[in-house]
């Protein structure tokens, strides 16, 4: 898609790219982010890999086990919002993707088994490799940020990530739901063999750029409390741990866009 080609609201500040797999991306990291940029005057584009219409995660609709570790209320009533989005049921595709339409990009997570369509596509991560050689904003949270540090320099053949500060999803976090869970889901919560803080450690150019962030597993971030979230911020690229983070990184998403825009 062309930049003359990108449809826009006339009040808008722009379009905020949000590529996602056909299924089982995580409800509050799309949802809670769609909800605020929207509301903020941005228009927030889908795209998955063919134009299919994606679905979230159903289990953090439901409840993992006894209705429990899914999404908050909150954030189920944006995806119920979200669904009859006219953009959202008709995404583009990421092959038709050019960075220099969008004001920023946000990478959202997800560990069930239909995520690997999204954090192991080579087209992918071109893209994203792409779209951070432009300078433009760029967001990541809980598994998006293995997605970009798949995503390869083809200048350094080095991660994009390489150099810069970052958090995701911590081992610990991945470790716990997966050993509360196995009995009943199996490898649910465990998305690759190897653990996504282990993978983006390696991608980094000193162990001492991973920020793992205060230990917690029960409290998160909400619309008004920041308090129990966290994220860290490195020139124009943000990351964040889980869906706890949520709201945190799309509040803090923004200015980066408002300066980028008026730079």
């Amino acid at each position: 898609m062309a930049e003359s080609d990108s449809p826009r609201t006339p009040a808008g500040r722009g379009d905020i790219l949000m590529p996602l797999p056909d299924r089982d991306f995580d409800v509050t990291e799309v949802a809670v982010p769609w909800k605020l940029f929207t509301e903020a005057g941005y228009r927030v584009v889908f795209a998955t890999e063919a134009g299919a219409t994606p679905a979230a995660d159903p289990l953090l609709l439901t409840g993992v086990i006894f209705g429990k570790l899914g999404a908050a209320p909150e954030p189920k009533a944006f995806y119920a919002e979200l669904e009859h989005d006219p953009g959202f049921k008709a995404p583009l595709r990421w092959r038709d993707l050019e960075p220099a339409a969008f004001a920023g990009l946000f990478l959202p997570g997800g560990h069930a088994p239909g995520m690997r369509q999204y954090l192991g596509s080579a087209e992918l991560q071109q893209l994203l490799a792409r779209f951070w050689a432009s300078g433009r904003p760029v967001a990541a949270i809980c598994h998006g940020v293995l997605a970009l540090a798949r995503a390869v320099d083809p200048a350094t053949g080095r991660s994009v990530l390489h150099g810069k500060r970052t958090t995701c999803l911590p081992r610990y976090m991945e470790r716990t739901a997966f050993f509360l869970t196995f009995w009943r889901r199996g490898r649910y919560y465990r998305t690759y063999p190897a653990y996504v803080e282990d993978e983006v450690r390696a991608a980094l150019a000193d162990a001492a750029h991973f920020e793992r962030g205060p230990r917690n597993l029960t409290r998160r971030g909400t619309r008004d409390d920041d308090s129990a979230a966290f994220v860290v911020e490195d020139g124009r690229y943000i990351s964040a741990r889980w869906p706890g983070d949520s709201y945190a990184i799309a509040k803090r998403f923004i200015p980066l866009l408002e300066n980028a825009r008026h730079e």
